[in-house]
């Protein structure tokens, strides 16, 4: 495949800096908006960040109503439920505060409002008709990056697996990413939602739908996630490196939404939506696994990786290889495992209630994600179920 094959890129107007949450009054405005639905969740109210942006709302002499039935895996009814509030306060609007959680819900609600139907309808790649209403998106997290994507992933309750929602009528109009905003993140959550957005970069730059635009964006995520990360966990209050992981987190997004993802969002939403498990913890353990299971089939991307890890031996002067691939593999693995135990997450899968039982069923649901597709090695049920074992 040439590095030169068409290829679009998607992206809404982003403002990124200290205090951006606070012009969504603003931008709200300028889109017409007469009364905003908030989407938000209960954690993020409780850090005051939902009301300080409905202040900027009314500032602007715009009406809010505000949802906050969002759980940390969006529900297909949450979704339903959000849309008939929109319906009955009259709005015209949408402005998600929080996580990837309020911001794919806010895209579901927005969905359903313009298409009608049930949000499950539009599963899959450009299934939707028509554009939803005005989106203003303030991310509070530096990780799941749906402020700048056009996916939205919501869990179907009744199949209990998570379904993808990919159309460029989810991208939202306008993302203001405030590194102020996640100075509130727990250490456990900076880590996980750290280590999604590590996930989204890699997976974006090794992925068959990859180009030179998003190749960019992605090599720079990873360099940039791979010291700021760390920074953040020794200082949580370090408003620098939270600004520095708010756009590696910005920058993988801009990559994973226009090459999409791989085997890892695969494996992770088969295990949140049948076993409602954390998103980014399971990319963090899934992660080296796959990368190693797919060291052969993308070798080179796979050192730029390393190398933008600072993995010794990955290239030598000059971009010319150096160590043989299965040491650079082995090294990579190792890395990527040292990181996920510096973050904090040293469980198997066994640890969160999964069981080697379980495995054939998630093997099965991983199959059909569209995630898939574009993982650099083709991968059956049966090489998914061992990826799994070699997680437990």
């Amino acid at each position: 495949m040439s590095d030169y094959e068409l290829r679009k890129f998607v992206a809404p107007e982003f403002v990124f800096g200290y205090g951006a949450a606070g012009l969504a009054g603003r931008h709200a405005r300028n889109l017409g908006a007469s009364r905003c639905l908030v989407v938000s969740d209960q954690g993020v109210a409780a850090a005051g960040h939902t009301e300080a942006v409905v202040r900027t709302l009314r500032d602007e002499g715009i009406a809010c109503a505000t949802f906050l039935g969002v759980s940390e895996n969006p529900r297909d009814t949450e979704v339903m439920q959000g849309s008939e509030v929109f319906r009955a306060e009259g709005c015209d609007a949408i402005v998600a505060v929080g996580g990837g959680s309020p911001m794919d819900c806010a895209k579901g609600i927005g969905i359903v409002v313009a298409n009608g139907g049930h949000v499950l309808d539009y599963e899959g790649v450009d299934a939707i008709p028509k554009p939803m209403p005005p989106l203003v998106c303030v991310p509070t997290t530096a990780g799941s990056s749906a402020d700048v994507s056009q996916f939205a992933i919501i869990r179907d309750t009744p199949r209990r697996v998570k379904i993808a929602i990919v159309s460029k009528a989810n991208v939202p109009d306008v993302a203001l990413v405030d590194p102020l905003t996640t100075l509130t993140k727990a250490r456990n959550l900076t880590a996980a939602t750290g280590l999604d957005a590590l996930t989204h970069a890699v997976e974006a730059y090794a992925s068959n739908a990859h180009s030179p635009v998003t190749d960019m964006f992605a090599l720079e995520a990873i360099r940039g996630i791979g010291t700021a990360l760390f920074d953040v966990l020794d200082d949580l209050r370090d408003r620098d490196a939270r600004a520095r992981m708010a756009l590696g987190s910005m920058n993988a997004g801009l990559a994973f939404s226009n090459a999409i993802l791989g085997a890892v969002h695969a494996l992770s939403h088969s295990l949140g939506g049948l076993l409602d498990l954390p998103h980014g913890e399971c990319n963090a353990l899934l992660l080296p696994f796959v990368v190693r299971r797919n060291f052969t089939a993308a070798p080179r991307r796979y050192r730029r990786v390393a190398e933008a890890l600072g993995v010794d031996g990955a290239l030598g002067a000059g971009g010319t290889l150096a160590a043989p691939d299965d040491e650079v593999r082995d090294a990579l693995f190792a890395r990527l495992g040292d990181m996920r135990r510096r973050a904090g997450f040293d469980k198997g899968l066994a640890q969160y209630g999964v069981t080697r039982g379980q495995l054939a069923e998630l093997a099965r649901l991983a199959l059909d994600d569209p995630c898939l597709s574009t993982n650099p090695a083709p991968l059956d049920a049966r090489e998914l179920e061992e990826l799994y074992a070699e997680a437990l």
